[in-house]
């Protein structure tokens, strides 16, 4: 069976509350979503908005190196035997996540297959292109009062970047302020970049308070656990950017180890400075057993098309997903070397 895709956003509501119709309401319903101040927006508006009109649903953040594709996280999911899953901000890739369990996947991410019989609510490819926590959003809307729930739409936008002329984010901006927003998303982001990527301080806070100012205003516990994780990252941080890129060709290489999900940070930062350059940010001490890898350019290369160029034997699922300006993955160590070698970096590589 094919997914049924969702393109746009006058189709969204209505499709939201379809795939809520098939759902089994005598059980619990699940949500899984990403752990990044998007994902993390959207599960927070998704859960109060079907709590609001009598839906029991329970939250399970998806955290390092996890993916609902895999068996490790189905074999979890399959013993809670939802009666509805609603997955945001992880990605569309091939296959179904639990068979026979109706399901809706709301995100903007590029797709990399068709996920079995689920209903795809999807932004990707729209201008200006919608977060999974404003589609969250207007799903909400669609089955109920959700105005007070525009700041967590706000926060995924401000968290994604996302660029262009978004009402809704414009709107958020002028009634809880620019600088607000802004703080509430570094907060809310740190702790999944932290050795331990526990988010659930983060979503906590995004659940019980009314905005961002209270958010970080600090009358909360979580609200110093918070700033602990934000300062672990930023003491990670000041050290990998120490480290010097390798430039070959159009290619430049920055490797350092660190249990802190720093990578994209630090290709991010060096993106600018080498705006003609594919920017490789790898990072060996993430996760036992795996090479990640940032990846970001401030070119015109599409970097899915260069990843899937130089793509490896073994690589899986955890390779070359996201945007064509800024994507990555994770490799095990033989596959990380044979990768190594193909972009011109064959001293790279790491014991096998």
């Amino acid at each position: 069976m094919s997914s049924h895709r969702v393109e746009s956003s006058s189709e969204v509501g209505t499709a939201f509350r379809a795939a809520l119709g098939r759902f089994d309401l005598r059980r619990q319903l699940l949500i899984l979503g990403h752990f990044d101040a998007d994902g993390l927006s959207a599960v927070a508006i998704l859960h109060m908005a079907l709590g609001r009109i009598g839906y029991d649903s329970v939250v399970r953040i998806v955290g390092k190196g996890e993916n609902p594709w895999s068996p490790e996280l189905r074999g979890e999911l399959e013993e809670q035997q939802p009666g509805g899953l609603i997955v945001t901000d992880l990605g569309v890739r091939e296959g179904e996540i639990l068979s026979g369990v109706p399901t809706v996947l709301i995100d903007h991410h590029v797709p990399t297959g068709t996920p079995g019989d689920a209903v795809v609510i999807s932004g990707n490819g729209w201008r200006p292109e919608p977060t999974s926590s404003l589609l969250a959003y207007w799903c909400a809307q669609a089955v109920g009062p959700a105005d007070d729930l525009l700041w967590l739409a706000a926060l995924g936008l401000i968290g994604d970047m996302a660029e262009g002329d978004i009402p809704e984010l414009v709107e958020a901006q002028a009634r809880y302020g620019k600088t607000a927003l802004r703080d509430a998303v570094s907060l809310v982001n740190a702790p999944r970049r932290t050795a331990s990527a526990d988010a659930g301080p983060a979503l906590a806070l995004l659940l019980k308070c009314a905005s961002p100012k209270e958010l970080v205003k600090g009358d909360h516990l979580e609200t110093a656990q918070l700033r602990a994780a934000k300062a672990e990252v930023a003491t990670a941080l000041e050290s990998a950017r120490r480290v010097g890129p390798k430039v070959r060709d159009r290619v430049a290489l920055i490797r350092f180890s660190s249990p802190c999900q720093i990578h994209p940070l630090v290709a991010q930062s060096w993106r600018g400075r080498l705006k003609d350059k594919i920017v490789l940010a790898v990072n060996t001490g993430y996760r036992p057993g795996w090479i990640h890898f940032a990846v970001r350019t401030a070119g015109a290369t599409n970097l899915l098309s260069f990843l899937a160029e130089h793509r490896p034997s073994g690589a899986g699922e955890a390779y070359g997903s996201g945007h064509i300006q800024a994507t990555g993955g994770a490799l095990r160590p033989a596959d990380w070397n044979e990768f190594a070698a193909r972009i011109g970096f064959p001293e790279e590589k790491v014991p096998e």
